[in-house]
């Protein structure tokens, strides 16, 4: 009987099975883990043609519109799932935002601070998803432009009942940025 019992105790306890199991999962998460990082850095080489963003200048200027929340990140505009690492455009991160007469000013504690200037925004709306992240209940979008080529950058505000004030005060500051232009131009 002693025999038996000690014969199903070294079945239970198969510590170099368990060990082995153990170790080629780890294996396996870390191999997934490298091949992810790959993605990430061959995704930001072919995006190395993706100038460098706007200097964040010292003074904003009077705010239009604040809020806080978090920044879900920037994809080619029209196409949600393209996400654009350059620059740090790829980074999930807290927020706050504020626009100005001069442009929109992105706030990233511990990561980099983003300055889209007035004459690059094109709109603003609200949409379910943004690089990979769908957000039912909403998300705020800025479509701007940088050096010819069209972005979308995703906020989530902390009240997001904000969105529809912000979509009104980006398309009217577009909508005195193109006039002024227009202006500018004719003179």
């Amino acid at each position: 009987m002693i025999g038996r019992l000690a014969e199903q105790q070294a079945k239970v306890t198969d510590w170099p099975g368990y060990i082995g199991w153990a170790v080629g999962l780890l294996i396996v998460i870390a191999l997934v883990y490298w091949l992810m990082r790959q993605g990430w850095n061959w995704r930001r080489t072919l995006q190395s043609e993706l100038p460098p963003l706007p200097a964040v200048p010292e003074k904003a200027g009077p705010a239009l519109c604040e809020t806080s929340g978090r920044y879900h990140g920037t994809t080619t505009a029209g196409n949600w799932l393209d996400r654009v690492v350059a620059h740090g455009l790829g980074t999930r991160s807290l927020a706050e935002l504020t626009l100005t007469e001069h442009g929109l000013l992105v706030r990233r504690p511990g990561d980099v601070d983003l300055w889209i200037p007035a004459e690059q925004l094109t709109g603003a709306r609200t949409d379910s998803g943004i690089a990979g992240k769908v957000v039912p209940s909403g998300l705020l979008v800025v479509t701007w432009t940088h050096q010819g080529t069209a972005l979308d950058s995703g906020f989530r505000a902390d009240h997001p009942d904000e969105h529809a004030a912000w979509i009104e005060a980006v398309e009217a500051l577009v909508t005195r940025t193109k006039t002024k232009k227009t202006e500018e131009a004719a003179q």
